[in-house]
């Protein structure tokens, strides 16, 4: 299998980024606090934020290079990203959102490309609705197909079930977490939920203030926290 290797570092406003990670068979799964860079981090890995050193590597292929001059536009990085709020198109059907993603191919491909995506997803009903006609977790599906549908090297979630209700935040955790097993691509999902922890089964790198403090599987984290944080994320409370 193929991997994401990161390692960067770069201003985000007041707050110094300063992350390192590998990303393979499992997911690995960005934790901490409100306001420690972890979507900017998402945002730098896939070329939309600036770094000012380091380099990020996908199956062995430079994507970002500070030294080497490496820069590989975001469209061509062939990364599949899912933001917090899913960022449909509100005047598109779900099937032309979905389309959008894919880019350089013939209008038919694309929808082809696009109903295969949403079928992944058990979403294939929803083709002709309208973001506003969508539950939240529809629409987490929607979104999640249109990062699909352009078949990536690699995925990023950002709090992917930050949005859904309690009530259908599980059955989704497990639709998720059932997914990525089956599509086996290096995959980075920002969490501050130790139920997706759990669920995901990944390997965990708690960021704060911009930088690791930790890192390591849910058991080990439970049984040796190094800050507060960790502390309350591995609670049973």
């Amino acid at each position: 299998m193929s991997a994401l290797e990161v390692d960067l570092a770069g201003a985000a406003g007041t707050l110094m980024i300063d992350l390192a990670f590998r990303a393979a068979e499992r997911p690995l799964l960005l934790v901490g606090p409100n306001g420690a860079g972890k979507t900017r981090a998402l945002l730098m890995i896939l070329g939309a934020a600036r770094s000012a050193r380091g380099r990020v590597t996908l199956a062995g292929e430079p994507l970002y290079d500070a030294e080497r001059g490496i820069d590989v536009p975001v469209e061509q990085r062939r990364i599949g990203f899912l933001p917090q709020r899913y960022a449909l198109f509100p005047h598109l059907d779900v099937l032309a959102n979905v389309a959008f993603g894919v880019r350089n191919a013939a209008r038919p491909d694309r929808l082809r490309a696009a109903r295969e995506a949403l079928r992944a997803l058990d979403a294939e009903a929803l083709a002709a609705r309208r973001p506003e006609a969508l539950s939240a977790g529809e629409a987490q599906r929607v979104a999640l197909a249109r990062a699909l549908a352009a078949r990536p090297r690699a995925l990023l979630l950002d709090e992917p079930l930050a949005a859904l209700d309690v009530s259908i935040r599980r059955d989704t955790r497990r639709l998720l977490a059932d997914r990525l097993r089956a599509w086996s691509l290096p995959t980075v999902v920002v969490t501050h939920d130790r139920a997706d922890v759990e669920a995901l089964d990944g390997d965990v790198v708690v960021m704060e203030a911009g930088t690791v403090v930790q890192r390591g599987r849910l058991p080990d984290l439970v049984a040796h926290p190094a800050t507060a944080f960790v502390r309350q994320l591995t609670s049973d409370s």
